[in-house]
């Protein structure tokens, strides 16, 4: 398990990096508008029995150039000590969290319920439709929220982390829902949705905010922001880089994953090939379409993660009642089964589903081949020879 998991982060943590640098260079669109000139676009399928098709879209345009830019000037940055890195990244958190007040600041100053609260007809009207449009929205949702869990990485350095963990995660959701639902209140209260819709129809749909703070101060407000907003995605791409790197890196140190990975820069004391390696794979997912980016990786982490995790829960639970158990779940099992429900909603329910999931099922499948493979050349479970006790015969 421990292995799949680091297997699966190989692909979700590179499309979540190559995400932010993708809304990175939409934004920079805002300032050069020929950047998102399309000049390669190839759908490639591959029919894989038991699967089906597998369909990825590739795109080159100059944004994909922005992107990747992006992209290695991160790896480049994170490419020195950690003690040269923290006051960088207390800047750029500084920046985002300006960013985020300002944009609240100005909407709700300049905000319009009537506009906010314009529903088109038949908007909660109970059809396939509507349950597709919600399936999808709260793909895009779980995305947003995306981050809230990652304290658990930390567990061994948190102080009565049995307590601590549960409390950061439940604030840090609540904060994050505060965030987000006053956040596009604001926006929507002050541009019409119809705009939105227009302007997703069209290229300005990539820089939603520019178009918001350009109705309430004008152009210069509008071009201040978009270049808050990119080092906003540019802080997430440095934090995702740093955070990640350190995963298959620590993996690898205790033997579950590949062990080119725990290697170290002799001289800075890094785990350079994690980073370099994270850094390539987010680069060449910079050429996919920021909404298939989106998908895979959400649907990609709940089904390799989340389900996985929610249900091992309960699995555990009957199975290992001896075990202790330093976190609670309040009415237990049902926070468990509500959320592997609305997994499976997100998972299923929307347009054209299953591209996505097969995609997760691929990676599975060759998780898998590749453990097994390791594990009968390292004779380790479940080839590992009988371990025959003392004093058992």
């Amino acid at each position: 398990i421990s292995f799949l998991f680091i297997w699966q982060l190989s692909f979700s943590a590179p499309l979540s990096i190559a995400s932010g640098c993708l809304g990175l260079a939409g934004y920079a669109a805002y300032f050069w508008p020929g950047l998102d000139r399309v000049y390669f676009s190839h759908p490639a399928n591959a029919r894989i029995p038991l699967v089906g098709n597998l369909q990825v879209s590739w795109l080159a345009s100059s944004g994909t150039l922005v992107a990747v830019g992006a992209c290695l000037f991160a790896v480049l940055l994170l490419y020195r000590r950690i003690t040269a890195i923290g006051k960088l990244s207390k800047l750029l958190w500084v920046v985002v969290m300006g960013t985020i007040g300002w944009i609240i600041f100005a909407g709700l100053t300049h905000f319009s319920g009537a506009l906010a609260f314009d529903f088109p007809p038949g908007a909660f009207t109970l059809s396939r439709g509507f349950f597709n449009g919600l399936g999808s929205a709260m793909l895009i949702a779980t995305y947003d929220y995306w981050g809230y869990y990652n304290v658990c990485f930390l567990g061994d350095e948190v102080k009565d982390p049995g307590r601590n963990i549960p409390r950061a995660l439940l604030l840090s959701i609540l904060l994050v829902a505060c965030l987000y639902i006053v956040m596009n209140l604001s926006i929507v209260g002050v541009v019409p949705w119809r705009e939105m819709v227009a302007a997703k129809d069209a290229n300005s749909g990539l820089y939603v905010v520019s178009l918001f703070m350009q109705r309430i101060y004008g152009a210069w407000a509008a071009r201040l922001v978009t270049g808050l907003v990119m080092w906003t995605a540019f802080a997430s791409v440095f934090s995702l880089m740093l955070g990640y790197s350190r995963v298959p890196y620590a993996a690898a140190l205790d033997g579950n994953y590949f062990r080119i990975f725990a290697k170290v820069h002799p001289e800075y004391r890094f785990p350079y090939v994690s980073l370099v390696s994270l850094g390539v794979v987010a680069a060449v997912f910079c050429f996919l379409r920021l909404a298939d980016v989106i998908a895979a990786l959400v649907v990609i982490r709940i089904m390799l993660q989340f389900l996985v995790q929610a249900i091992g829960v309960i699995v555990l639970r009957v199975r290992r009642p001896d075990l202790p158990r330093p976190f609670r779940m309040w009415l237990y099992p049902l926070p468990a089964l509500i959320a592997s429900i609305g997994f499976g909603y997100i998972l299923f329910v929307r347009v054209n589903a299953l591209k996505e999931i097969r995609y997760a099922i691929v990676i599975l499948i060759l998780g898998i081949v590749i453990y097994m493979a390791r594990a009968w050349r390292k004779r380790e479970w479940p080839f590992a020879p009988d371990v025959v006790l003392e004093g058992s015969h």
